[in-house]
């Protein structure tokens, strides 16, 4: 037996005893005459060094087997370093430094701002349907909320220069400029835009609110509610483009006078716990009726209330006109 044979007959004498490890190693000192047998066990798989373990054959003699053992790996867990922050996703722009005026549910019509907000561009029940005036006066508040009462909708609420509808259905424009359009319409002339959310920001605050009117002043301002435009068409109000409720204003904190605001739309997954969760018909995270109930998405149970409260409305306008 050559000297480099004997060192492997050693190895695989090591590798194989057990309880009955002196005649294994006999065993294999008896076999170890014919090499061929024992041809190279320690070899490469895939550029890996591995060990082939010993299998009988048909004469009853251990040769290397074909299937290969890895040699022991490092136990250690592998951590994944980052090379760069994760950055948050959004497919709404923020539009910055947008000049915001107050605006409240039951406001009548002054000589700077002839539009009443007893009703809205899409409810002709606002007042009733939140629950009175919203008053405006600090004094009056309890917190985010009238002191009064409790609203029926969520307190927090605004409204932006552009409308989805007209007096002969969904505009041209809806079709073709508001990035959920697709998704979200369910009949011509029925809004996609009512109790959307978005994000405002003011200093190191940031407010979440629904979309639950139209203004100030335009109505069809889409460059800068969904396109391109920095800026709003109004010149009034110091052009004014941005109207909020007295609960936003209050949780930014800007008093009675104009706010300086970056606002965003977002999604429903993206608002946050907060007091805009708390209060509302119209609030998914409110109203129950509004969440999901086990198929399809959210947005989808929105639009399906949404049918069946303009059917009502629709059915009690007939009524009304009826009774004339």
């Amino acid at each position: 037996m050559t000297f480099s044979s004997r060192i492997l007959t050693a190895l695989f004498a090591i590798m194989v005893i057990g309880p009955t490890g002196r005649t294994m190693a006999q065993q294999l000192q008896a076999i170890s005459a014919t090499p061929k047998s024992l041809s190279f066990p320690i070899g490469k798989e895939g550029g890996e060094a591995v060990i082939r373990p010993l299998v009988s054959g048909s004469s009853g003699h251990l040769v290397p087997g074909a299937f290969p053992i890895s040699l022991p790996k490092s136990t250690l867990p592998k951590v994944f370093a980052p090379t760069q922050p994760r950055e948050v996703y959004t497919r709404f722009p923020w539009k910055l430094d947008i000049v915001t005026t107050v605006f409240w549910i039951g406001e009548l019509p002054t000589p700077g701002n002839p539009t009443p907000n007893t009703v809205s561009a899409w409810d002709k029940r606002w007042t009733s349907n939140y629950g009175g005036y919203d008053d405006p006066d600090p004094d009056s508040r309890e917190g985010f909320l009238p002191r009064d009462f409790t609203p029926g909708q969520n307190p927090f609420y605004f409204a932006l220069p552009y409308n989805d509808i007209s007096k002969t259905g969904t505009k041209a424009s809806a079709r073709a400029t508001i990035p959920w359009f697709d998704e979200a319409f369910y009949r011509n002339g029925r809004t996609v835009l009512k109790g959307r959310w978005m994000a405002m920001r003011m200093g190191g605050k940031v407010c979440y609110a629904q979309w639950e009117d139209v203004g100030p002043f335009e109505t069809d301002d889409w460059e800068y509610v969904f396109g391109e435009n920095p800026r709003p068409k109004a010149t009034r109000n110091k052009c004014a483009g941005l109207d909020v409720s007295p609960a936003v204003r209050d949780y930014l904190d800007f008093g009675t006078g104009f706010g300086l605001i970056d606002w965003r739309f977002v999604d429903v997954d993206e608002v946050p716990e907060g007091p805009w969760k708390q209060y509302g018909a119209n609030n998914p995270f409110a109203n129950s009726s509004l969440r999901e109930s086990g198929g399809g998405t959210a947005s989808e149970s929105i639009l399906r209330v949404r049918e069946l409260r303009d059917r009502l409305m629709a059915s009690l306008d007939d009524k009304v006109e009826g009774s004339r």
